[in-house]
């Protein structure tokens, strides 16, 4: 029965892969990638030889209709993203919806776990993480206020991604729905990770205000994952 593997890569440090991963990606007929120039790098770096094909949110269905037909006709391959693990706010979500709306049992459909920002951030947040809320990107227009609403009224800690270049944005409007909320109250703690397991890793601690002046006053670059405090 083929099978479609959905393999974690690293999110920064390329020796956070498993040995299982690296096997997966040197045996199967085909990596479907976010973007096959990122790939290659890890590819090389373990100098696996494995053919590569690009699919990523703006692919168009005939791609979708290839790698269907490939799995139809028996070939093994292997999901990943540029970092951390496909269909987590990614992309490869919707393939793998699709492979098993038209595929169901004719595949096998296995995870290869790995590397995960939330979890990651997570694991070094401080905050009670035995239940936790993961919210992706935060919209950029319609339902933003209701996407931070959600946030400041929840009683686990939740987590969200944002680019470098929307992450005081998104972090000052977190505080001034949290000033509106609790009449004034900015004392909600939040753990801002900056390019985790990079080499320039920085996490930020503290209130929303001190975390703000603190990114203000460095180099805004890299991806940073947001934990903020539930409800108190």
């Amino acid at each position: 029965m083929p099978t479609l593997y959905i393999v974690a890569t690293p999110i920064g440090n390329l020796e956070d892969v498993s040995k299982r991963a690296l096997r997966v990606l040197s045996e199967v007929d085909l990596i479907l990638c976010e973007d096959t120039r990122v790939t290659k790098k890890l590819l090389d770096h373990y100098g696996i030889k494995t053919s590569t094909f690009s699919y990523h949110q703006h692919s168009k269905l005939q791609k979708i209709e290839y790698i269907i037909q490939l799995l139809k006709q028996g070939k093994n391959l292997a999901l990943v993203s540029d970092a951390g693990t496909p269909g987590i706010s990614d992309p490869g979500g919707k393939l793998i919806e699709e492979a098993i709306d038209l595929l169901g049992d004719q595949i096998k459909i296995t995870s290869v776990p790995g590397s995960s920002a939330i979890t990651a951030a997570a694991s070094v947040s401080g905050f009670p993480t035995d239940k936790f809320l993961f919210m992706g990107f935060p919209p950029t227009k319609k339902k933003r206020k209701r996407f931070f609403e959600e946030i400041i009224n929840s009683k686990y800690p939740v987590i969200f991604y944002e680019s470098p270049h929307r992450i005081l944005k998104s972090l000052c409007d977190l505080r001034g729905f949290t000033q509106i909320r609790t009449q004034i109250r900015t004392d909600r703690e939040i753990v801002v990770c900056r390019e985790l397991t990079k080499k320039f890793e920085t996490i930020y601690r503290g209130e929303i205000d001190r975390v703000i002046k603190e990114i203000e006053r460095g180099e805004i670059k890299g991806e940073f994952v947001v934990v903020v405090e539930g409800k108190k």
